[in-house]
């Protein structure tokens, strides 16, 4: 008869297959969340295990893009809107959001309905999300 494994918890080692996963921690100097927003080509930032930002990291996975997918605690999450609301084009994000090339793209609504009408994958190559 075969004996079961324990169960245990394996640190991811690598990006390879997955997405980038951080946590913000909001500085004093604000600088944190748009140094992210400039530094990465597809970041999605939800508040932590948003099922939202599942769906988005999924469809993104799907088409070939590894995003940084960013998760914020909900104590944080007041001061990392403004920061983005401040460092963005004056659009106020609402969670989740996926900021494609350094700017703010939408929600799942608009990365959807992008994604349905063929508008999505060339956007990604301009930004540099996607190479094929």
């Amino acid at each position: 008869m075969q004996e079961a494994l324990p169960y245990r918890s394996w640190p991811v080692t690598g990006p390879i297959g997955r997405s980038s996963r951080l946590s913000i921690s909001v500085r004093s100097n604000g600088g944190g969340v748009k140094e992210m927003v400039r530094e990465n080509a597809v970041l999605v930032i939800g508040r932590k295990g948003c099922c939202m930002s599942h769906v988005m990291n999924r469809l993104l996975l799907g088409l070939g893009v590894n995003p940084t997918v960013c998760e914020v605690e909900e104590e944080e999450e007041e001061a990392v809107v403004e920061e983005l609301t401040v460092a963005g084009d004056g659009g106020r994000p609402q969670f989740p959001a996926v900021f494609i090339g350094g700017r703010l793209f939408g929600g799942l609504d608009r990365l959807m309905g992008a994604h349905i009408t063929g508008e999505l994958v060339p956007l990604l190559k301009q930004a540099g999300g996607l190479w094929l």
